[in-house]
């Protein structure tokens, strides 16, 4: 007789678990509340699916258990993931380790993936709605799942049911209730890799810049984070990679009623005296020229025209006018510039959560829960969030296969 695998979440961990399982011989249903499965998948890397990333570091993930994520990687990693894809017929693509479908399509990943549960005859419900579950009261009972589309049962059950990020691709937060009602504990989610918003007024005045940075999170003046890459200034704050990459620490840091800034390098590339002597070279190289000719062809006319107002230099100015304290206000602008950061963008423009299921619930090399024998728990809805880069899929597909593998082995 067939296991049978119940799995609440179509989504790339949920895809992931039901082709795994269904290679173990099991029977295996996905419960989806969308019209239908893998919908996120399409928005990811801009479109063109970066599926993951060849370099897998523990400091490429962020977990309140932070052995735990390259444990789980441990039993289904990179290249594990890399030859899943190509069994699938998705030619691969390296771009400086990033990987992405060579097509430059997120839908011919999905395409493949739903031919592949077509294929193992997996049964894809959609459009389920709220579900209800009972877990076994005994050996001999099974799981017990009631939505709108009927009752199901099975002798497993996997919760794929994401988080609460993007909630327009399906992810509306209510696989942390499931959870929690079986006993697990949360940790608040939170959005991450997300936009910025600060206090200050200035920044619809350099709104559309962009420009190389290093950006650091203080709380109550302690570092957190700081990357590296390019800075977009928007109306309300900060954006772009560098950003996204340390929004996680700063949502943690602001729940937690904390004071935030975010310290931005507009030299990454120089030191502080390497800019204070640039800036007086720039002084006697254009000695002629007004403060606003000092920042060009180097800086952002924007960016220029902020930091002498707020360095107290008229940008009609000569160069050769500026005193050594006024240069020495432009280097700590341009190496030291600080703005309050009052909150985040919402869930809506959030890629991922920090937070989610207590991963100490968890037993990272079967992905079964240790409080309720039988039940399984994959990606988002976990306590752990990737940087940029594919390394949010790659957890998907790596808990997925692991979860599915367990899940539908006899015994």
């Amino acid at each position: 007789m067939k296991k049978h695998v119940l799995i609440i979440g179509g989504g790339a961990s949920g895809m992931a678990a039901a082709i795994f399982g269904a290679r173990q011989g099991a029977e295996v249903t996905i419960l989806e509340h969308m019209d239908r499965v893998g919908k996120k998948i399409l928005s990811t890397g801009n479109g063109k699916c970066n599926l993951t990333n060849r370099r897998m570091e523990p400091g490429c993930y962020r977990c309140s258990v932070p052995k735990f994520p390259m444990e789980v990687l441990s039993r289904f990693g990179e290249e594990d993931t890399e030859a899943f894809f190509e069994d699938l017929g998705i030619v691969l693509k390296d771009r400086n380790g990033y990987l992405y479908p060579a097509s430059g399509q997120a839908s011919s990943v999905l395409d493949a993936l739903r031919a592949e549960l077509s294929l193992r005859g997996v049964a894809v419900v959609t459009e389920c709605g709220p579900v209800h579950i009972e877990a076994p009261k005994g050996p001999a009972e099974k799981w017990r799942v009631t939505c709108e589309r009927g009752t199901f049962f099975s002798d497993a059950l996997i919760l794929a049911a994401g988080s609460k990020a993007a909630p327009a691709t399906g992810s509306d937060g209510s696989g942390y209730k499931l959870a929690k009602k079986l006993g697990h504990r949360i940790l608040t989610p939170l959005p991450a890799l997300v936009q910025l918003r600060c206090r200050e007024p200035f920044f619809k005045q350099i709104a559309g810049v962009r420009t190389d940075v290093q950006v650091k999170i203080l709380a109550e003046g302690e570092e957190l984070a700081s990357d590296c890459g390019e800075l977009q200034l928007t109306d309300y704050g900060i954006s772009g990679i560098p950003v996204f990459q340390v929004s996680r620490f700063a949502a943690r840091a602001l729940y937690e009623k904390k004071q935030v800034t975010a310290v931005i390098d507009f030299c990454p590339d120089m030191g502080k005296k390497e800019t204070g002597r640039f800036l007086r070279e720039r002084r006697e190289l254009l000695a002629e020229r007004s403060g606003e000719g000092f920042f060009n062809g180097w800086l952002n006319k924007k960016l220029a025209l902020l930091f002498l107002r707020m360095a107290g230099i008229r940008p009609e100015r000569q160069t050769e006018s500026f005193t050594e304290r006024e240069l020495s206000a432009l280097a700590r602008l341009l190496k030291e510039f600080e703005t309050e950061v009052v909150s985040t963008n919402p869930f809506e423009n959030a890629q991922v959560c920090c937070g989610g299921v207590d991963v100490r619930d968890i037993n990272p090399y079967t992905m079964e829960s240790k409080i309720k024998k039988g039940l399984y728990l994959t990606g988002e809805l976990l306590d752990v969030d990737g940087i940029c880069g594919g390394y949010n899929l790659q957890w998907a597909w790596s808990t997925g296969a692991v979860a599915g593998i367990h899940a539908g082995t006899m015994g």
